[in-house]
């Protein structure tokens, strides 16, 4: 009993004199490492239209900044249920279940794109010139998040994308006002900046799950050159380079312990001029969007990590398809780079989560966009309050093949069934519910991403923009979904479970235009001898049934790819008989 009280008495001991190894993240070489020195891949996701709405986020793309959607809603509702709106926005649109999800899908960081107007007041509209007034609001809901993030083991990695006066010509990215002097037209501007960047890290100095600060997102300016609109030529960046060395010293005068994450030009492009290093504890966090995922798309920020000795995170990305996003993903982590993606949740497919457009959402866009009458007040309400209330998770329609292609598919090469087929005579698959997985697994379309930065490709991916986001071709109709576009050579495959014996027919249905079209089945690595002809229909959803007998089905695994031999027909569904 004396040995093992003396045992427990020196362990004590060893561990007041030696305290645990606090778990800040650190640049280290290439690499970004925790507390105990291990490499750290940050697979985030950002929480794009929370704090800071894009008109293209929500079908608002003609109003584009949030200072003008405001605008049209308070023209509808008046200032108080504005005001009331916008507060009830704040706290709908990111819960913790939302950050538990995140974590539970397989995100370990999420990227905080904060409005500085949540946190200190415009320039302009200080009470006395030169200081600054600071809300609490913004801290607030920055604490709660980092609280959700904590509680999932998650870090959270604050990003300014809205300065004070807007930081690029890019209107919509920072709520820039143009008649207002910008961030790199106004000194008052950029000392707010770093004034909030210095409250900020006097607060969350001692947080460990503070990823780092991501200072300023997405300049787009021609410094040198006015005309040169996105700063792509920028070729010194003096200004930038100044700010940032600036916002460094004066965060670690309270905070040494974050990783503070370097933004250049060119929206996270261009970084001439940027270097050398003047600080320990730097990253490079470049953005990438609609270019080919390829090693040649990211040589130039493998030479600066070589030649300056910093790690690279991919803090912006996404607005593609799921194989774009697998590939893109795939050939970060092959290289050792962390990413965050852009974003949660919006109107549309491409994230994890959709919101739903509420009843009556046309009116008040073809109101604002200048296409029918003003919606009375209590219409227009309604709809408001039915966006705020489809802005919550449990309400969010959830795209699991957006998962899969971000966490699964990066390192598996097997398809999974996109929902569970139990088939017995009678019943019903649909064509748009083949199987999750990459590209040439699961499924194989002729436009498969989309390349809208890249000069020569018009390519899109689905094209209908709905349902999923692999790159087949699924639009809407009156009964559901069904696929169009089909090119001749494209094929679907469908994992499916048989519940009951003596299954001999299959019923295809599908609509065809013309006297084209030639489908082939595959069932089970085994093709069938006879292609089927798709016959004409009065039309693109004209739907009609074209029977096929098929070898008897055993019960247990099935696998069926149904191939267009010859396309131009659409396809909506299967059925299986005896």
């Amino acid at each position: 009993m004396r040995t093992f009280l003396a045992i427990l008495f020196f362990a004590l001991l060893a561990s007041a004199c030696h305290p645990p190894q606090r778990n800040f993240l650190k640049a280290q070489g290439h690499h970004i490492v925790n507390g105990r020195g291990d490499t750290v891949i940050l697979r985030g996701m950002g929480l794009g239209g929370w704090m800071l709405q894009e008109g293209y986020m929500f079908r608002l793309g003609f109003l584009g900044r949030q200072y003008r959607i405001r605008a049209c809603i308070e023209d509808l509702v008046g200032e108080e249920r504005t005001s009331q709106f916008y507060e009830q926005w704040l706290a709908n649109h990111t819960q913790k279940a939302d950050i538990d999800s995140m974590a539970a899908w397989g995100f370990n960081s999420i990227r905080l794109p904060m409005h500085y107007n949540l946190y200190t007041l415009p320039v302009e509209e200080e009470p006395v010139v030169g200081e600054h007034t600071w809300l609490e609001k913004g801290f607030a809901m920055t604490d709660s998040l980092l609280e959700w993030c904590k509680a999932n083991h998650m870090y959270l990695i604050l990003d300014l994308h809205a300065a004070p006066g807007g930081q690029g010509n890019d209107l919509n990215i920072s709520d820039r006002n143009p008649n207002n002097p910008s961030f790199w037209e106004s000194e008052a501007n950029r000392v707010k900046t770093i004034a909030l960047w210095r409250k900020l890290a006097e607060r969350y100095a001692e947080e460990e799950w503070i990823g780092g600060y991501d200072v300023l997102n997405e300049t787009n300016w021609g410094f040198e050159d006015s005309t040169d609109f996105r700063g792509i030529a920028e070729r010194t960046n003096a200004p930038l380079r100044q700010f940032l060395v600036e916002v460094t010293r004066t965060i670690r005068e309270v905070d040494t312990n974050h990783i503070i994450f370097l933004e250049g030009n060119g929206f996270a492009n261009n970084y001439h001029g940027i270097f050398p290093k003047w600080d320990d504890n730097l990253v490079l966090s470049f953005h990438k969007y609609g270019n080919p995922n390829v090693q040649e798309a990211i040589q130039h920020f493998l030479d600066l990590r070589e030649e300056h000795n910093i790690p690279l995170w991919l803090g912006e990305s996404g607005e593609n398809s799921n194989t774009w996003f697998t590939e893109a993903i795939e050939l970060c982590e092959t290289n050792g780079i962390g990413w965050a993606w852009w974003q949660n949740k919006k109107m549309g497919i491409n994230q994890p989560l959709e919101i739903k457009e509420p009843e009556g959402y046309v009116h008040l866009l073809n109101y604002w966009s200048g296409k029918s009458e003003k919606p009375a007040p209590e219409d227009a309400l309604r709809i408001l309050n039915e966006w705020l209330e489809n802005l919550k998770l449990k309400n969010n329609i959830f795209h699991s093949d957006v998962v899969d292609a971000m966490f699964r598919q990066v390192h598996a090469r097997n398809a999974l069934p996109f929902v569970k087929h139990s088939i017995r005579a009678g019943s019903v698959v649909n064509a748009v519910d083949f199987d999750l997985g990459r590209q040439r697994v699961a499924y194989y379309d002729t436009d498969t991403a989309s390349y809208h930065y890249t000069p020569g490709m018009n390519t899109q991916g689905n094209r209908g923009h709905s349902y999923r986001n692999d790159g087949v071709d699924i639009r809407p109709d009156s009964s559901g979904y069904h696929i169009f576009d089909i090119k001749d050579g494209e094929w679907l495959q469908y994992t499916l479970e048989i519940d009951e014996d003596g299954l001999q027919r299959l019923l295809l249905e599908v609509s065809n235009e013309t006297d084209h079209g030639r489908i082939q089945l595959n069932i089970n690595g085994t093709l069938l001898e006879q292609p089927i002809s798709v016959p004409a229909t009065e039309g693109g959803q004209h739907w009609t049934l074209i029977p096929i007998e098929i070898p008897e089905l055993a019960k247990g695994d099935c696998v069926i790819r149904i191939l267009a031999e010859v396309g131009g027909f659409n396809f909506k569904s299967f059925r299986f008989g005896r």
